[in-house]
């Protein structure tokens, strides 16, 4: 079978590019002294994650070190339409933009990182609304450059949805996961959330085992019954956030030892490690490289990372995996440094403590 990458690095993130503003552009070279036209004096670049649940925008003055973040909707267009997720995008990148007190043709470069299973409709529609130099790219291009700062190595979404990205030394790129939730998304939150009520429904129907996780759906979904969660699901229906949603009260469950919810959890972990496989096959890597593990179902901890951890290593034995603690737009904010030439301005430390912080001063604003 003729096998394509599902998914490449545009040639604005691989090789010389362009200023996608022309302000402040000069000549530079690379290490082998090779012409590369960069943006070097690049000054605002700006950055989108843009998932299930929400939009988060931030832009960056790389001169005087402020960030500004924009938030919207869900912009995910197998969750809410083109129409909606596009006005997201929008909406949030404006907000960021008018925060910094500034005018979107000043931006040097713009990375807009969504999730999605086919985000190119949505890009189009951004493009025709803002500006061709607008790079659109998928999600887990985005958590593949918080993972690795845009370096040979896998970066693992598992947050609403799943996604699994890497890119071999030799820029070589594959992606493997990422169909939705009715043709994928395993190990992911709703993943966990569904499979989850599953266990419950097959615990009261006296299928499968007992689980704590059956009184704990009929209390987080405020209902009568497993059953009639089960009626809920079809009825509402419950949407792909709703339950991903429960997949905290499944990491909850585990925690508390319950057997049913911890073996999710190694089920979920042995499904991204299959996807890792692909990944690892198809880009050539080989030896120590980051495998960065990125979104909200890690942060049930050891009892999906260790299992995980363990079944990557058994394929690559010297695989550095971690759990990545800068949020996903950071990973959009490296790419538009990467497109604009100045990559080496801020170190990902850095734009991960600028975006804690910023996160912080909204959520004390909103309190």
């Amino acid at each position: 079978m003729n096998r394509p990458p599902l998914v490449e690095l545009p040639p604005e993130l691989t090789g010389p590019v362009r200023s996608t503003a022309g302000a402040g552009k000069r000549a530079s070279t690379d290490k082998d002294g090779a012409s590369t036209d960069k943006n070097v004096d690049a000054r605002f670049v700006l950055g989108i994650d843009g998932g299930a649940t929400k939009t988060l925008a931030a832009l960056l003055d790389l001169e005087s070190g402020a960030l500004y973040l924009g938030q919207g909707g869900p912009s995910n267009e197998d969750a809410v339409g083109r129409r909606r997720a596009v006005a997201a995008l929008l909406e949030a990148a404006a907000e960021a933009i008018e925060r910094a007190g500034i005018a979107s043709g000043q931006l040097d470069a713009a990375v807009l990182a969504l999730a999605g299973t086919d985000t190119e409709a949505v890009a189009r529609n951004v493009r025709s609304a803002r500006s061709e130099a607008w790079i659109v790219v998928n999600d887990v291009v985005a958590a593949w450059a918080t993972a690795t700062s845009a370096r040979p190595g896998i970066g693992v979404i598992s947050g609403t949805g799943s996604n699994v990205f890497g890119v071999g030394t030799d820029g070589r790129a594959w992606r493997a996961g990422g169909w939705g939730q009715l043709l994928g998304d395993e190990g992911s939150g709703y993943w966990l959330g569904i499979e989850s009520i599953k266990a419950a429904l097959r615990d009261r129907e006296d299928s499968g085992p007992e689980t704590a996780l059956s009184e704990a759906a009929v209390e987080f979904f405020g209902v009568e019954s497993v059953e009639a969660l089960a009626a809920r699901v079809y009825s509402k229906p419950l949407s792909k956030g709703e339950i991903a949603a429960f997949a905290k009260e499944t990491a909850r469950q585990a925690a508390r030892g319950d057997a049913v919810a911890r073996a999710l959890y190694e089920r979920g972990a042995g499904q991204l490690a299959e996807q890792v496989a692909a990944v690892i096959r198809r880009t050539g890597l080989t030896g120590r490289f980051p495998v960065g593990l990125t979104g909200s179902a890690f942060k049930a901890g050891a009892v999906f990372v260790e299992p995980l951890t363990r079944a990557v290593r058994e394929l690559a034995p010297d695989a550095q995996v971690s759990v990545v603690e800068m949020t996903p737009v950071g990973g959009s904010l490296l790419l538009a440094m990467r497109a604009c030439g100045c990559e080496q301005a801020l170190g990902a430390t850095e734009i991960a403590r600028l975006l804690d912080q910023a996160l912080a001063a909204q959520s004390s604003a909103a309190a």
